[in-house]
């Protein structure tokens, strides 16, 4: 495992306001913004799955004088089950490089930083494999096969496309999708389309951002995974790259409160009775005594779920 030697981090040269570190900006994580966290006490457990026919029918029937009311219910599925697996990363600090280093280095906070971005990666890229994918919701929308691609400057309707995959879900299920979460590739087509750039011309500045999307989609929130990822083995030149390369798309509705009551298109179930924090995520520092060192180690205890598939949209093959 590499680890800084203490010439690594002894600055030698009068440069002490200097330093760069490769520190992803939280909010660039996505995946708890997309699908909330719901925290839970046990590992495992099951949920609640309402049956979406019942919830949708008509059932109300004319009362005749002096009769009882038409009864009716709801069916519920308590089969479907979620499971945390606990992710783990450490990084100890040693006592000989702690005592050589000054100013801008300080190796406790850089390790916690470290420790805590590993972890939002994880999640990350586990959240673009559970919900970026085909054959995962209701509807897969192909480009070049269910859609023009949104490259194709011409012909391509990323907009409209959109409003077909919003009356998809609102058919389906009642509820109006309210995210819309974008590859980067995806952002670039759709913010650059001659389309949507006649549509705000008028009435946006020129730089054209998530949120001005967010208005011309009709969606309370568009979300770019802008996150990246070194996919090199330690030691070799780093291959970085967003952890979603492919130009793709994900129209879904989720539920801002969780409730069991109410359809989401997915959960992030966060096991709060191990950590204590309702996020699913725990820091945490102590001593290495036979390593003279100290060691910042961090976990995460989650499961993203899809919850409910008829709640989202996902348009994949957007670019020629």
């Amino acid at each position: 495992m590499a680890n800084p030697t203490p010439s690594d981090v002894h600055v030698n040269e009068p440069l002490t306001n200097i330093a760069v570190a490769y520190m992803q900006a939280a909010e660039r994580f996505v995946a708890a913004r997309v699908f909330p966290i719901v925290p839970v006490e046990k590992q495992s457990d099951r949920y609640f799955v309402y049956d979406r026919g019942d919830w949708l029918s008509d059932q109300a029937q004319l009362r005749a004088p002096a009769t009882e009311s038409a009864g009716g219910g709801w069916r519920v599925d308590n089969t479907p089950t979620y499971y945390c697996n606990v992710f783990a990363i450490h990084k100890d600090v040693d006592d000989q490089t702690r005592a050589n280093s000054k100013e801008p280095i300080n190796m406790d906070r850089d390790a916690t930083q470290w420790v805590t971005q590993q972890l939002l990666i994880k999640r990350e890229r586990l959240f673009a494999e559970t919900a970026m994918d085909t054959g995962v919701w209701g509807t897969d929308l192909v480009g070049g096969a269910d859609i023009t691609v949104w490259s194709d400057t011409t012909d391509g309707t990323p907009i409209a496309d959109i409003d077909d995959a919003r009356d998809l879900i609102t058919s389906a299920t009642g509820f109006i999708p309210n995210t819309l979460v974008l590859s980067p590739k995806a952002f670039s087509l759709a913010k650059n389309h001659p389309t949507v750039l006649e549509r705000v011309k008028y009435t946006q500045k020129a730089v054209i951002t998530a949120d001005i999307l967010a208005g011309l989609f009709e969606v309370d929130n568009v979300f770019v995974l802008r996150a990246v990822v070194n996919s090199a083995a330690e030691g070799a030149d780093a291959d970085v790259d967003f952890i979603v390369t492919d130009a793709c798309a994900l129209l879904c509705y989720v539920e801002p409160q969780p409730s069991i009551l109410k359809p989401s298109a997915g959960y992030t179930f966060a096991w709060e009775g191990l950590l204590g924090s309702r996020e699913g995520l725990r820091i945490k520092s102590f001593r290495m005594e036979n390593l003279a060192a100290d060691r910042i180690e961090g976990e995460s205890a989650i499961d993203i779920k899809v919850v409910a598939p008829e709640c989202g949209v996902f348009l994949s093959g957007l670019s020629a």
